[in-house]
């Protein structure tokens, strides 16, 4: 083998593996650039087409999904007669609409190979009725979804027949599980044969994962593959365990900076990093809706394609924002961990983590992103200086990072930030929402003795997010959290910011108006009273750009909601699970 060797694959060749894999499916393999195995790949497919249950644990970027969709094609080739339209045979289910759809696209050239066989991808965002006039019409013999589409699916549909089901393959199973999906997965397994082959895929085996496997695994194979981790020059090397849980091609690096300096030290890197492909992640959707508004309006990053993508997205939206990053030699993608998990997307030379994730699990995830398949790649970690013990609680869990210092003499962007808000209410109101929802996050950390809610400082951190005065929360009114640090922008009435957007302007002087009026008649009514039908047919009539700006009002009330009721749970008049139902917060990626 030569020297130039991808050092992330074996020396196996597809053409190697015992049992000997069918020619159309090597054809295939070989046409789209596959020759040798990886690990995960070597040690897995022959295990899967002798009919043996598999429990894969292996590093992210490993070459997974090649690991289960070549076995499920060999088991279905060997099916003794071709399926009927409706017969189940095989079913693949993974956490996200877009995991799912990258599978279905790498598994389209190797079910080509195979005739009357019909591959489905079941995700929502589509009608769930015209994926059933589809199946209706067309048939399906391999199902590629998410949990709760093909529930959807298998609960309403009778005409689909899963008693010859050869195999189910659960693929980030670890995620599957932490995104609530127990009750569709039961559902779905109890529906299946029990003498079929099950594979579990995940990159990290949790105590649920563990559960699942007994559940529905015939003695399973464990199937463990680590990148090993080459000791830094100079480091310490009996520091680092000997196997790392993450690609042997990755710069692991934390940059530990206040979080007033935060946005400063982001910015140096964007432009010392300006021709490379970049994924940044936040802790919230709101928090990716304010960097993607407030980023680009900043003189130095002008030029650079900033794109944003979160789960609270149409999913339309996610796709073109997924599409347009992946078609970009260089560029910035702005995103919640919707992104974190599976998603192949090819040449991202740098992960930076702006919000340190609230599972640690996610973390490997995230920077899994990056140096996929022995590539080079780099990845960084802002933290606090209050949050430095997440390093040795890393380094425990095999994710040893190196310090990375902070760059002295950056240009402070803050000034630029508010700046940008005082220009333009959108902006002002995204960054008071990103804030809100940032702390309401932090505290809900699963590393709550490194993460510590009550040592947050919350001055520094409104410094950071370029607010131009501290929010009125009991926090800060009651000084339970730290303000020092903070420095309001003087004479400056938030009530007079506007919109940049006129029309979003012009409605709201209409609202602020008619509000006014309304007090004026009935002191204790802050609304006019409208019963829904008079104000549907209201929405009706207005114009896109009217909706959008009245839409704009609703949310300013909703953000005063949110105040109060964040209030309240402080005073602990409610609790954390009615905290989260009222304000919506269940974040279902």
């Amino acid at each position: 083998m030569d020297s130039n060797h991808n050092k992330a694959l074996t020396d196996t060749r597809f053409s190697d593996l015992k049992p000997p894999l069918s020619e159309p499916v090597l054809e295939a393999l070989t046409q789209s650039g596959f020759e040798f195995c990886t690990p995960v790949q070597a040690a897995t497919i022959p295990l899967l087409c002798s009919y043996k249950d598999v429990a894969v644990d292996a590093a992210t970027g490993s070459g997974k999904t090649l690991a289960f969709l070549v076995p499920v094609v060999e088991i279905l080739r060997r099916a003794t007669s071709p399926p009927k339209p409706h017969q189940v045979m095989g079913m693949v289910i993974s956490p996200t609409r877009e995991l799912s759809s990258q599978i279905y696209h790498v598994a389209r050239p190797l079910i080509s190979t195979l005739s009357n066989v019909k591959a489905m991808l079941l995700v929502g965002g589509v009608e769930v009725k015209s994926d059933m006039k589809k199946i209706e019409e067309e048939g399906a013999n391999l199902l590629i979804g998410t949990p709760g589409r093909l529930y959807d699916i298998m609960e309403r549909m009778d005409v689909l027949d899963f008693r010859n089901l050869e195999i189910l393959i659960l693929d980030e199973a670890d995620r599957l599980l932490d995104m609530g999906f127990q009750k569709q997965i039961s559902y779905i397994i109890s529906r299946l044969p029990k003498l079929r082959r099950t594979g579990l895929f995940s990159a990290t085996q949790t105590e649920a994962v563990e559960e699942l496997s007994k559940a529905g695994l015939r003695n399973p194979v464990r199937v463990e593959v680590r990148a090993e981790a080459e000791s830094q020059p100079g480091s310490a090397s009996s520091q680092t365990p000997a196997s790392s849980k993450t690609p042997s091609g990755l710069q692991l690096e934390y940059l530990e900076c206040e979080e007033d300096k935060k946005p400063s030290q982001l910015v140096d890197l964007l432009i010392k990093n300006n021709s490379k492909k970049i994924i940044i992640y936040f802790m919230t959707c709101a928090c990716v809706d304010y960097w993607g508004v407030v980023l680009p309006r900043l003189a130095v990053l002008k030029g650079l394609s900033l794109i944003p993508l979160h789960g609270k997205m149409k999913q339309t939206a996610r796709e073109k924002a997924l599409a347009s990053f992946i078609s970009l030699s260089s560029g910035i993608l702005l995103c919640t961990d919707v992104a974190a998990r599976g998603l192949d997307i090819p040449g991202v030379d740098c992960i930076i983590q702006y919000d340190p994730p609230q599972d640690p699990n996610v973390f490997v995830h995230r920077v899994g992103r990056t140096a996929r398949l022995g590539k080079q790649g780099s990845s960084i970690v802002f933290l606090s200086p209050k949050e430095e013990a997440y390093v040795e609680f890393l380094r425990i869990r095999r994710v040893p990072l190196q310090e990375k210092k902070c760059t002295d003499n950056v240009s402070d962007v803050v000034p630029q930030i508010r700046s940008a808000a005082k220009k333009d209410r959108d902006v002002m109101e995204k960054g008071l929402r990103a804030f809100v929802s940032y702390i309401r996050a932090y505290k809900e950390h699963h590393c709550s003795y490194i993460f510590r809610w009550k040592e947050l400082e919350i001055g520094k951190l409104a410094m950071g997010y370029g607010l131009l005065q501290l929010p009125s929360m009991s926090e800060v009114k009651n000084h339970s959290l730290s303000t020092e640090g903070f420095t309001p922008v003087e004479d400056i009435n938030l009530e007079d910011i506007k919109y940049m957007d006129k029309s979003r302007e012009k409605q709201r002087k209409k609202n602020l108006q008619a509000r006014k009026e309304a007090q004026q008649q009935d002191p204790k009514s802050q609304k006019p009273h409208k019963t829904p039908k008079a104000e549907s047919s209201v929405m009706r009539k207005k114009t896109a750009k009217q909706r959008r700006a009245s839409q704009a009002i609703e949310d300013d009330d909703e953000l005063a909601r949110d105040y109060r009721l964040l209030k309240k749970l402080k005073r602990g008049n409610i609790d954390e699970s009615e905290f989260a139902k009222l304000t919506g917060t269940e974040e279902l990626l």
